[in-house]
């Protein structure tokens, strides 16, 4: 890098680095694909295919699972062989091949001689774009989330603002993720909603290509000449790394598809291929884990790294709850909710699928209030830390069900359940996030080992892609069996939606005060950090 471009790129934007910006861009426009593909995922399967609920459940459990499992391996490589910037550009293609194959919808589903007739063509397209989806993100996500934390030194007190910030570009791509294309879905076709998200992953690979020079060289591979030697047959290490992304690809697309085909092990309960896979990965990395833990940390960053792993619990647990925005929630809006509003005599029904971006909206209200006040805070002596912020997130996240029971038994004249309970519960819910998980991503960068931060981030998204797994298995309490003509008895949805929605917020709050209980212990193991 030259003197005048390091210049351009050493300099700090709005308080912080320019390379945080660059984040804040990439991932907007990669949440935008992901998220507004998401809003769409279920419902697609389940009334374009024809899917029954619990297959439902089971493909968006099995995907969640998969796409937030791969972030470890992702770490990995970065961390010992590709760097971040080549692990970013690399997801990001990846990325946009997948969304774009997500628009071959082929035909629907159909009924013929009493049998479901679908595509199977199509559906093997939808699959394979799943995969390509779920090694991309593994690429791209842990690695831009770790490369924020690096773009700050230690104990620089903007750390956590500066998370804030990245998390509300998070939300920016949301919010009109679903928004548009929940709309375009609805009034075009399936297709294309799934191509604007692909077009939106484009502009975040777009953002990222050209904002590289703002990296201040933190994100190039640790050892350059270790990927170009030869290896077998000639081929570069980097050119090993790509084939074994392929086959990862190939890999995914046959789990995906199997997502409720059952394995079963003498002596243990059956389980799907994705959830024998995730627990391969997740004693392997525990049992690494526990070495480097006995092996190579001292007593400060031994118990630095076991507060952060329940922290990482605490997360788990938050997101079962925070995933069935994609699941029950959306199907809970679809089928039981009147979501008619009039606004200044403007009359208008929103789809379950841009209710989605509800979360986000609230996220982005709320970012720019708790980027400000926990500084504010903290000159004050006054910052509750990590642990007591994620209590109270996890006691919200089930306040957040407790609207929706509410909602659940007082159902409107029609019968049907009120927009604005679930509006108010979406706040909760996300005020409840904005405590614990852009803290939560502050605090692996910061109680981690600095030669581990991308495996501690990948693990961060391995307890997240085990909530995808629960939260799918929460559902299925509440899955409809729709006869052939698609009735449904309202009252009895809501008797199902209800006794979920109870379990789901017993399980919130009851979290939430064990790790207050506990919020003393983890700050002794914290040493200072806060």
């Amino acid at each position: 890098m030259t003197r005048s471009a390091r210049s351009v790129a050493d300099g700090d934007f709005l308080g912080h680095p320019k390379g945080l910006y660059v984040c804040f861009l990439t991932e907007m426009w990669e949440r935008f694909s992901f998220y507004g593909m998401k809003a769409l995922l279920l419902l697609y399967f389940i009334k374009y295919h024809r899917f029954s609920d619990d297959h439902g459940y089971n493909l968006i459990g099995a995907y969640g699972g998969l796409v937030y499992a791969a972030p470890v391996f992702g770490g990995m490589v970065a961390d010992r062989w590709l760097g971040m910037r080549k692990s970013i550009l690399l997801g990001g293609v990846l990325l946009c091949l997948g969304h774009f194959a997500m628009a071959v919808e082929g035909h629907p589903a159909r009924v013929v001689d009493g049998a479901i007739v679908r595509d199977e063509a199509a559906l093997q397209v939808f699959y394979f774009a799943l995969a390509l989806i779920i090694v991309g993100v593994g690429f791209l996500k842990a690695n831009v989330s770790t490369l924020v934390g690096r773009l700050y030194d230690e104990q620089d007190p903007r750390r956590e603002a500066g998370f804030s910030i990245y998390y509300a570009g998070i939300n920016v791509g949301g919010l009109f993720s679903g928004l548009l294309c929940g709309w375009l879905a609805d009034r075009y076709g399936w297709g294309y909603g799934f191509g604007a998200a692909g077009i939106g992953m484009l502009f975040g690979l777009a953002s990222f290509t050209l904002g590289q020079r703002y990296l201040l060289g933190r994100a190039e591979p640790p050892q350059p000449a270790r990927l170009r030697e030869r290896l077998a047959a000639g081929v570069s290490r980097e050119g090993w790394i790509y084939l074994a992304t392929l086959a990862g690809v190939v890999a995914g697309w046959q789990l995906i598809q199997r997502h409720s085909l059952m394995l079963a092990v003498p002596g243990l309960p059956a389980m799907s291929a994705v959830l024998w896979g995730m627990h391969a990965i997740a004693l392997t990395l525990l049992a690494w884990i526990a070495w480097f833990l006995v092996v190579r940390c001292n007593r400060v960053q031994r118990q630095q790294m076991l507060v952060l792993l329940l922290l990482i619990g605490c997360c788990l647990v938050f997101f079962t709850l925070y995933e069935q925005t994609y699941g029950s929630w959306v199907l809970f809006s679809d089928r039981v909710m009147n979501r008619e509003t009039v606004l200044l005599g403007w009359r208008y029904e929103w789809s379950a699928e841009q209710l989605t971006s509800l979360g986000s909206l609230f996220i982005l209200a709320l970012a720019p209030l708790l980027a400000w006040l926990w500084p504010w805070l903290d000159r004050r002596g006054l910052n509750p830390g990590k642990p007591a912020k994620s209590a109270l997130g996890l006691m919200l996240a089930g306040l957040s069900f407790v609207v929706l029971v509410w909602s659940a038994r007082h159902p409107q004249a029609n019968g049907l359940t009120a927009l604005w309970c679930f509006v108010f519960a979406y706040f909760v819910l996300e005020l409840g996030e904005m405590l614990l998980s852009p803290i939560g991503l502050a605090a692996v960068t910061e109680l981690s080992v600095a030669s581990v931060v991308g495996v501690m981030m990948g693990a961060w998204w391995l307890g997240t892609a085990y909530s995808e797994v629960l939260a799918a298995a929460l559902g299925k309490l509440s899955a409809i069996e729709l006869p052939e003509d698609g009735t449904l008895v309202v009252a009895a949805a809501l008797a199902k939606y209800d006794a979920l929605f109870v379990w789901s917020a017993q399980i919130g709050i009851g979290a939430g005060f064990v790790v207050l209980a506990l919020v003393p212990l983890l700050r002794r193991g914290m040493h200072g950090v806060k």
